[in-house]
């Protein structure tokens, strides 16, 4: 492992390719350009070849990394979700930990989810879909994703909604400022989207229900690999004088694994509908500066 390591990351050292600079260190919007920053090839999840405790390795940028342990597995793939160890260090301390250890690539047992008859379909890669149903000033990239920062046209209820995602991979930031979007249900309630990959799981980090709830697990991949949030949502009930009698409840897959089923008795800040109402409200994909991409977007409502 480490003589395969080491090759790896000497032949990348040389690798030069365009990408953003800013105040959090250099931004890479697709996988071609992180392949100019050799730690890109070292970050991502590994199990151990007889044991299958799984290691999950975060770049921090500038040849430092940090691993985190997982007993079982990794997180939704056999982890007892409480044994988890970290550590911290450099190209060599990472080797070491990871004798025994063969990188794996999971995926989303939903993506490219095809929808389902009666389905509205939001984006499908093309202009088309952008022109009917999002509001003026949504864009889509040159590889054919939409751009963050955009609200739909139509509004929903209750409904089923599955979107694809990817964040960019920005080694050298922290917290919040490390790939932030956010998906709001009807207006109200944000789905976090930020790189968390390897972090414990908090309510403000991915898979988390902003300042409400966090997941029950962890699912985030690394950066720059397509994720997947398929949530099923009934919205808040009220009687004749507009009181709340049943709170909303969503139902949220990330990546296939269920991360949340659990009633909605506040929204989020930030998102176009502050507050809770009986009326519908739109698909509304946060945009805080950092290059996040969707695609497959569909709703059915119900």
């Amino acid at each position: 492992m480490r003589s395969v390591l080491a090759a790896t990351f000497l032949s990348l050292v040389a690798a030069s390719m365009a990408h953003a600079q800013h105040e959090h260190g250099p931004t890479y919007a697709t996988p071609e350009e992180a392949a100019a920053d050799p730690d890109y090839a070292i970050q991502g999840e590994y199990r151990h070849c007889t044991t299958r405790d799984g290691v999950h390795v975060i770049a921090l940028g500038k040849g430092q990394f940090r691993a985190v342990k997982y007993a079982g597995g990794l997180p939704g793939g056999g982890w007892d979700r409480e044994t988890r160890e970290e550590i911290e260090g450099d190209l060599a301390a990472i080797e070491e930990l990871l004798e025994g250890h063969y990188k794996t690539t999971r995926k989303s047992c939903t993506l490219g989810a095809c929808p389902p008859r009666g389905a509205v379909v939001l984006f499908d890669g093309t202009q088309e879909s952008v022109d009917a149903h999002w509001k003026e000033g949504a864009k889509i990239d040159e590889d054919g994703y939409l751009m963050q920062g955009v609200t739909s046209t139509d509004e929903f209820k209750d409904f089923t909604i599955h979107l694809e995602f990817r964040l960019p991979y920005m080694p050298e930031a922290r917290g919040q400022a490390r790939a932030n979007s956010g998906y709001y249900l009807q207006g109200r309630y944000e789905i976090q989207m930020l790189d968390s990959f390897g972090l414990e799981g908090l309510d403000n980090e991915c898979g988390g229900i902003y300042s409400v709830s966090r997941p029950d697990v962890n699912m985030c991949f690394p950066p720059l690999t397509w994720q997947t949030y398929d949530v099923d949502f009934t919205a808040a009930r009220f009687d004749e004088d507009g009181n709340v009698v049943q709170p909303a409840h969503a139902h949220v897959r990330h990546n296939g694994v269920v991360i949340h089923n659990r009633d909605l008795e506040k929204g989020t800040p930030g998102g176009p509908l502050g507050s809770i109402e009986d009326t519908p409200g739109p698909i509304y994909l946060q945009d805080h500066g950092n290059p996040v991409r969707y695609r497959n977007i569909w709703v059915v409502p119900r």
